[in-house]
């Protein structure tokens, strides 16, 4: 059957990375196994149970899962509809001098939840560095834009000057709790290690005849092995599945800043002051030739929102789980642990891609802030006035009436703001008549407080240090670039 004729998920076929991909592969997941039961079988060798070393070399030599592997396994699977025992079955035919060692001692999940652990674990791993390297474009745009004065909006309305690259540090500051957040779920993870059916190690006792000590120990020395510093020391038969809720969490609470960064540069698109990057040959609309469509960031708000959904089903299986362990975690989790990281893969190489080509358009966001900027001049007109010897009190009532007139031609005839004009032309303002220039009170720079110096201080102190720890994985690489 051609792939063009059965269901593809997207987020293989256009959305996620080859690397994340890979790492949630069939072969990487079996092969993970096969590395587990090698880990264990060294470890029981080391403390010394009859483990040949022609077993852990042929163990060694078959570690990595072939095609043939694969269709042994799934014979061996719908024959005893049990997929741990069918890979079992499929390695020890791959290394015949270490078939009866296999798996010894263990439960299923030795291999399920701790190869679970490591893709969460490896994952991270992969997320980290690219969730900095985002943080480091929009840095430098903050940067290259944070004297750029444009109009700020509260409520959906005009607000306060603020600058472009002020704004993007908004953006910047939300994914640095991100970055801390899976920094943090990252280093809270601990290895299941070997804990038999229940978690109780009964089973390792009986092998190492009652020696404690020994039991401990290969727990230890396979935690080491898998590359852990902690193992839970009380684990069920699985891992806490609270675990995999605090991921998605972390996960989920990135979704939402991806969803909101993607919905104000869609806003400003709207507006025609900035733009995600688009190509020369890109279409906008299918009808409508001249449109250049945010789809990019309109992608990024959709796979957003549908990361910030996951964790429900995430937090349902954990409050579901009976006793021990209940096999009603399975399905869904060999679907959503996937999907959350390919996910997030496809968030940031979104967001790396607008970030990197960024355009804005200084003249509209002057025209629109000169439509504006007169009312919010009109307080310093006040205080020049009050300076100059007049009321405050009759300089806010003559600003008043002034500023609804003009307010009136701009909403009820379409026409510009003209209330600078009229203050030229009102006998009580002549004291500052020549204080209304773009160099004096209707400079925008002014109306922007230290939104320049708040961008150069939030990248020395807050920016530079997070990413100090990714310095060399964001230089080496190739920009990424998004599929469709």
């Amino acid at each position: 059957m051609s792939s063009y004729d059965s269901w593809q998920n997207p987020l293989q076929a256009r959305y996620a990375s080859k690397e994340m991909l890979t790492l949630f592969s069939a072969r990487t997941r079996a092969s993970t196994w096969r590395q587990l039961w090698i880990w264990l079988a060294e470890a029981e060798r080391e403390l010394g149970l009859d483990i040949s070393e022609e077993a852990i070399k042929e163990l060694e030599a078959a570690k990595v899962m072939s095609d043939e592997d694969f269709q042994i396994a799934a014979v061996e699977e719908k024959r005893r509809r049990h997929d741990v025992m069918a890979h079992v079955h499929a390695f020890g035919q791959r290394a015949p001098a270490a078939a009866g060692k296999i798996h010894l001692g263990a439960t299923s999940c030795y291999v399920t939840d701790n190869a679970d652990l490591i893709f969460l674990r490896d994952g991270l791993s992969l997320l980290l560095p690219k969730l900095a390297k985002c943080i480091k474009k929009l840095s430098d745009f903050a940067s290259e834009y944070k004297s750029l004065p444009c109009l700020g909006f509260t409520h959906g309305q005009p607000a306060q000057c603020i600058t472009v690259g002020r704004r993007a540090t908004q953006w910047i500051e939300s994914l640095l709790m991100d970055l801390r957040n899976l920094e943090r779920a990252k280093a809270d993870l601990r290895f299941r290690g070997v804990k038999g059916t229940t978690g109780t190690q009964a089973s390792f006792l009986e092998l190492f005849h009652g020696d404690h000590e020994k039991v401990k120990k290969l727990d230890e020395l396979v935690t080491k092995k898998a590359g852990f510093e902690k193992r839970t020391i009380v684990s069920v038969q699985t891992y806490n599945r609270k675990v995999d809720f605090d991921v998605a969490n972390a996960l989920a609470s990135f979704g939402t800043t991806i969803e909101h960064i993607g919905g104000d540069i869609r806003h400003l698109a709207m507006l025609k002051e900035l733009e995600e990057p688009f190509e020369k040959d890109q279409i906008g609309s299918s009808a409508m030739a001249y449109k250049r469509n945010p789809m990019r960031s309109e992608r990024m708000c959709s796979l957003g929102r549908k990361l910030t959904f996951l964790p429900l089903g995430f937090g349902a299986t954990y409050a579901h789980q009976w006793f021990e362990r209940s096999l009603d975690d399975s399905a869904i989790r060999r679907i959503d642990i996937p999907e959350m990281f390919l996910i997030a893969d496809a968030l940031l190489i979104l967001l790396e891609n607008v970030s990197s080509g960024l355009v804005v358009y200084p003249a509209v966001i002057n025209s629109r802030l000169q439509q504006e900027l007169p009312f919010m001049a009109t307080e310093t007109m006040i205080m020049r006035l009050t300076e100059k010897g007049a009321s405050r009190q009759e300089a806010h009532e003559q600003i008043r009436v002034l500023s609804h007139q003009a307010g009136a031609v701009v909403k009820q005839e379409g026409k510009q703001n003209d209330l600078v004009d009229r203050v030229r032309k009102e006998k009580f303002f002549e004291p500052i008549w020549n204080e209304l220039t773009e160099e004096d009170i209707l400079n925008p720079a002014k109306f922007t407080g230290r939104s320049a110096e708040q961008v150069d201080e939030f990248v020395a102190e807050e920016v530079e240090p997070a990413l100090a720890p990714y310095k060399d994985q964001i230089a080496s690489g190739a920009a990424a670039e998004i599929h469709v």
